[in-house]
Parts: C-alpha cells; structure tokens; sequence
C-alpha cells in the first residue's frame, strides 16, 4: 500500500515525508497519508511565516529575520500545544485526591457499587413536566358566529388528568458533576 507510483515522480518533500515514515518503522499506509502530512506541513510553514511577517513589520523591519522566524514558532508552540504541568504538581494533587477515602460500597449481589450518589449509574435528571392549563370558553364576537364551537373541557377528568392537574411547579433538569472519584 505504501508505494505509489515511481520515486522519480515524487516531488522532493514527498520523498522526506515517505522517508520520515521509513524512520519511524512505518511501512504500510495509505498513499494519501503522505499527501497529507504535505499539506499539514505546509500549512504550518505558512502560518509562521505569516506570524514572522507580523512580527517583522511591527518591528519596524524590513525583511523577516530569523529571531521573527523563532518568535513566530514559540508562540506557535505555546498557544497550540499544551505542556503537561511539571511531575511535582501532579504528585502533590495525587496526594491530595488520595486522601479523600473511596465510599465504602453497597454489600448486595454482584458487583458491590458505591452509594447510589456516587455512581455514574444513577439517573442525573428530572423531567420537567409543564402544568396544564385549563382551556376558557373563548368570548363570542361577531366572526365567531360561523366558527365551529369550542370544545368545552371535560366535566369528568380522568386519573391522569388530575394528576397532572394538581402537580406544582414543573421540575427541573440538573446534570450534577460527576468528577468525584480519583483514577
């Protein structure tokens, strides 16, 4: 899969790109991956030029140097990639989240789980249920008169129906968070 037509067609960055796979043990790709990673690196080129562009010109410069070049690609790198927090961090907020016990689980059949609060199992939600209105006869004017009649609302509401009737305000929607547990 990895070949694609004759070496001596390929232009001169294809050739390092497919030689940057080899490099990499890479041996079977798509054709297009190669195409790919071009248009990745060309885009990523002509976006630090363009910043070193800028960055040159509020310099008051009339050429890019390469101290616009290296500025243009450390911002690059600051905004585009994010770098882990240094080891001592992550050790002390491991220290700190392991001091907090696991809750202790439910002794029932099959896999003990912890309270039902603190299970991604357990239902987040509430339905809101908006309360019926009861429908008003509506006023006769006079273009009602040849308006068909307007269902009058039933004398002997079914179970359902009063139940829903008599419900309060309707209940909301909450999602709680759920980062409660260490990995």
């Amino acid at each position: 899969m990895a070949e694609m037509g004759g070496e001596d067609d390929m232009p001169r960055d294809a050739k390092i790109v497919k030689e940057l796979l080899k490099s990499m043990d890479v041996d079977d790709y798509e054709p297009r991956v190669v195409h790919q990673f071009l248009e990745l690196w060309y885009r990523y080129i002509a976006d630090v030029l363009a910043d070193a562009q800028s960055y040159s010109e509020h310099g008051g410069k009339s050429a890019i140097d390469s101290d616009d070049v290296k500025l243009a690609i450390q911002s690059k790198i600051n905004f585009s990639f994010s770098q882990p927090p240094p080891r001592e961090v992550l050790l002390e907020l491991a220290r700190s989240r392991n001091k907090v016990p696991l809750p202790k689980s439910l002794s029932r059949a099959g896999i003990p789980l912890p309270p039902e609060q603190d299970t991604l199992i357990s239902p987040n939600y509430q339905l809101a249920i908006p309360k019926l209105q009861k429908s008003q006869p509506a006023e006769e004017t006079e273009d009602d008169e040849e308006a068909p009649a307007v269902a009058v609302p039933n004398s002997n509401p079914s179970q359902e129906q009063r139940e829903l009737s008599t419900q309060g305000t309707p209940q909301r929607v909450s999602f709680p968070l759920v980062a409660k547990h260490s990995r």
